[in-house]
């Protein structure tokens, strides 16, 4: 029997995939919360190293990636389990003499107990899920489709910070068509009730009319602004995005959008608060002035990057039933 890849979690991860912010509420989130701040006084009392895996979980990345494949990496070794490693399988795998990625998939779920897979092709993660594997699935970003890991470290980032996800104001800037990152989290957001999200990017990348009437539609407030100028000063985080080169055909228009919107101290100090935080999902590639790196709001090259391996060793331990 296959399994039914939009399953929603219901506070219960054992055996599930995680495919889409969609699968969670409110309970699950708070279920994974807990399972971070366990994992996180386990390795704050004993190290790194906190063996509750006896597993191997594949990461198969057929787009490049340096965080989330190491993050993902670093969480199996650091819970005691191994793993087997496939970058760009494109090139290194039997995808070069003509494998399907269906029997792929069936190939490594005879070989490990679990698979993290990241594709650049929208619906891929889904597909897999839907294949009736014996291992679950999480996904690791699926081309402009979601990348759910990443906005529950996101979540837990912000909820770290201020306690709680709701009544939350937020600013998105950058590349909102293509950025599979905001996707995920402003669903994540709109579980939570009174949020306000200002989305601020160039007219060419603004979210999709689609995703953007399906998110209003779920009773979280979302503001488009056009220019800098337009930022309230009461957003409790930024979160920043890169133009995503690797997604246009046409490379000047590529040129034309990047770096619409940049991070400067002047516009830190203009339009920020002092309680805020400054978040990006990285890599940056100019958006941000480096300048900003110092500024103790900018937690992008610290806690939000230390938060990506605890979020993943949590949803490790909850989908392989081990928390």
């Amino acid at each position: 029997m296959k399994k039914d890849c939009s399953k929603k979690i219901n506070g219960e991860f054992k055996n599930k995939s995680i495919i889409s912010l969609e699968q969670f509420d409110p309970k699950s989130l708070q279920t994974l919360f807990s399972t971070i701040e366990k994992i996180k006084k386990r390795i704050h009392k004993k190290g790194n190293f906190t063996p509750l895996l006896r597993t191997v979980t594949t990461l198969l990345f057929f787009e490049p990636s340096s965080r989330t494949f190491s993050s993902f990496s670093v969480a199996v070794k650091r819970l005691g389990g191994s793993t087997l490693e496939y970058q760009n399988p494109l090139q290194t795998s039997s995808v070069v003499k003509g494998e399907t990625i269906e029997d792929t998939l069936h190939v490594f779920s005879n070989y490990s107990d679990l698979i993290i897979i990241r594709h650049p092709e929208k619906g891929t993660a889904q597909k897999a899920a839907s294949l009736g594997l014996k291992t679950p699935i999480i996904s690791a970003g699926d081309g402009i489709g979601e990348h759910p890991t990443q906005a529950l470290m996101d979540m837990y980032t912000i909820y770290s910070h201020f306690g709680k996800l709701n009544n939350i104001c937020g600013l998105f800037a950058g590349d909102l068509l293509y950025g599979r990152t905001v996707h995920s989290l402003i669903k994540g957001l709109a579980f939570y009730p009174n949020n306000h999200l200002y989305l601020l990017s160039p007219k060419e990348l603004r979210l999709e009319p689609g995703l953007k009437k399906e998110l209003s539609k779920s009773g979280i407030k979302i503001t488009e602004i056009y220019d800098e100028n337009d930022i309230p000063n009461n957003c409790q985080f930024w979160y920043w995005t890169r133009v995503q080169k690797e997604r246009f055909n046409d490379l000047k228009q590529y040129e034309k959008v990047k770096n619409r919107f940049v991070i400067t101290p002047r516009l830190v100090q203009k339009k920020g608060n002092n309680k805020m935080i400054i978040m990006h999902p990285l890599p940056r590639v100019g958006e941000i002035d480096t300048r900003i790196d110092s500024d103790p709001r900018a937690i992008y090259l610290t806690e939000q990057l230390q938060n990506g391996v605890y979020t993943r060793m949590a949803l490790l331990s909850l989908v392989l039933g081990k928390l």
